[in-house]
């Protein structure tokens, strides 16, 4: 089972699936990461009276957001939101270039065109951005960077979070997108369930926090290996398994977009809405 961004388009999907195969492996299934993610939350709530969970899921590239309604085993997702070229990378390269622009006015010297020094400084900026999660401030220290030149700098938090303030900001648009979709309000959402490293940004969680009017974010999973159990879990079920909670388990997904066939005059018909289950 290969788990992909929930946003992804058909031809992405195909493109997965056929990698799984060239790498020899044989590919039960492509099912959604915010999806696994919450079989992984709502497995051992399975009993529990219907919950209307939000799976809020950035990565390093990519940033998923589904509405699911969990009850009785049942998964079922209302609606999914995202995109596929917004997470962690985009924070790596506005303080990239942040730093490239400060080494300009100290040294006089571009960096931009050196993949080694670009490459070393990235590495510094992505150990700095996730030291910024835990402290206020981050230094960085690179030893003969470019033509020999040591490079020792610092950032704060509050420096990084205005450099990605937008792209922070951001965020909350699939959301409003999805709850729009669902049908739902804000609040009747009842939990909040945070997928992905760069959901430790704490000013990604304060974000969302003050969005949901001071609600409490739910971090019982583990962010990087959420999508991962619930893969294995849905894996588990293909190959047939009848263990508790497993066995009674099951997943009603949307498609991400809408689907067609292209008519008279170039124009798309959708015969699939995004959002809608298969019947």
């Amino acid at each position: 089972v290969i788990t992909v961004p929930a946003y992804f388009n058909d031809s992405q999907r195909q493109a997965t699936k056929d990698a799984g195969v060239i790498a020899g492996l044989n590919v039960l299934r492509i099912i959604n990461e915010p999806t696994a993610a919450a079989i992984a939350y709502g497995l051992d709530k399975g009993k529990a009276s219907e919950r209307n969970v939000l799976i809020f899921d950035l990565g390093g590239g990519t940033f998923d957001v589904s509405i699911l309604t969990i009850e009785d085993g049942i998964f079922e997702v209302k609606a999914t939101a995202g995109d596929t070229h917004l997470g962690g990378e985009d924070f790596d390269n506005r303080m990239v270039n942040h730093f490239v622009e400060e080494f300009k006015r100290k040294h006089k010297k571009d960096i931009s065109q050196n993949k080694r020094a670009l490459r070393r400084l990235r590495t510094a900026c992505e150990r700095a951005k996730r030291t910024l999660s835990s402290s206020s401030q981050a230094s960085i220290e690179i030893d003969s960077l470019y033509e020999g030149i040591d490079f020792y700098t610092s950032i704060t938090r509050a420096r990084f979070e205005e450099m990605c303030s937008d792209l922070f900001r951001g965020t909350l648009e699939p959301v409003e997108k999805a709850l729009r979709d669902a049908k739902m309000d804000k609040s009747q959402i009842h939990d909040i369930v945070l997928v992905g490293g760069s959901t430790r940004i704490p000013k990604i969680q304060k974000l969302l926090q003050d969005f949901f009017n001071g609600r409490d974010l739910n971090k019982s999973i583990n962010p990087d290996e959420a999508v991962a159990y619930g893969a294995a879990v849905q894996a588990a079920i293909l190959m047939g398994d009848t263990s508790g909670n497993v066995q009674d388990l099951l997943l009603l997904d949307v498609a991400p977009l809408s689907l067609g066939i292209e008519t008279a005059g170039g124009v798309m018909t959708a015969l699939i809405k995004r959002n809608t289950h298969p019947s």
